[in-house]
């Protein structure tokens, strides 16, 4: 069977390329294996459930989903890490899952990863109140740990409601995990970095988390690149910010 099918194939192949020439047939392959700039749209973004409660704002929704536990995280957290930040954004960042200090607090990127979230946004020019942040999953996993996908999947699509109130126009993932999860792909951060793609008709960018700059400063200037990037799809098609404030200059490692 796949010796007919390769038969067939070889000779459609021979015919084409005595109809048009070698040169016609390799420019058109040429064309429709080259790399495409555009977004590109991923499986996961139609995140649904039935079982997600309606909401009218993102403060309603919050009051309806606080007291989750349709996964052991519910009965192992201090605090439901709702999200915070402007609930009109039109920039929002997703990180991976609350740690010991949001768990505390309730809230996301407060600890040092959070400071130096903070300052990410700073550069890309935008203020945190401007921006809305928030995680894959709104419990603290024990430990620390990476979400296990019946986490992921449970919680995934309040997240999915979450973003349709705040209606973004733009989204960062930090981090390999946060982007895998949202855009349901497998693929490495370095792979990941390298393109744009689209959720709920979002365009989303991917970056380093914070944790990771701080373990590895060297990335920063990757981080830097990511945001230029990011910026100048923003100043083409909103504007009205200053430029990019530049890191230190100095020589990248």
């Amino acid at each position: 069977m796949l010796s007919d099918v390769a038969e067939l194939s070889a000779a459609f192949l021979a015919q084409e390329i005595d109809i048009y020439g070698r040169e016609v047939i390799l420019e058109l392959r040429e064309k429709n294996t080259a790399k495409d700039e555009r977004p590109l749209a991923v499986g996961a973004n139609d995140v649904q459930d039935a079982a997600v409660p309606e909401a009218g704002n993102l403060s309603e929704f919050n009051e309806k989903i606080k007291t989750c536990v349709k996964c052991a995280l519910g009965h192992t957290r201090k605090n439901f890490v709702f999200g915070s930040g402007n609930p009109n954004a039109t920039l929002m960042f997703i990180g991976e899952a609350p740690g010991q200090e949001e768990d505390e607090q309730g809230l996301p990127f407060v600890g040092a990863a959070g400071q130096l979230l903070t300052k990410i946004i700073g550069v890309a020019g935008f203020t945190r109140e401007e921006v809305y942040i928030a995680n894959i999953l709104k419990c603290r996993p024990p430990g620390n740990r990476v979400p296990l996908p019946e986490e992921v999947e449970t919680c995934l699509p309040y997240l999915s409601r979450q973003i349709e109130l705040i209606n973004p126009r733009y989204i960062f993932c930090l981090g390999r995990i946060a982007a895998q999860n949202l855009l349901g792909l497998s693929d490495s951060l370095g792979n990941l970095r390298k393109r744009t793609y689209q959720f709920q008709q979002k365009q989303v960018f991917v970056t380093y988390h914070p944790a990771a700059l701080l373990r590895n400063p060297q990335w920063r200037w990757d981080c830097y690149d990511d945001l230029k990037k990011f910026r100048a799809v923003y100043d083409a098609e909103v504007g009205g910010k200053p430029p990019m404030q530049e890191l230190e200059s100095k020589k990248r490692a």
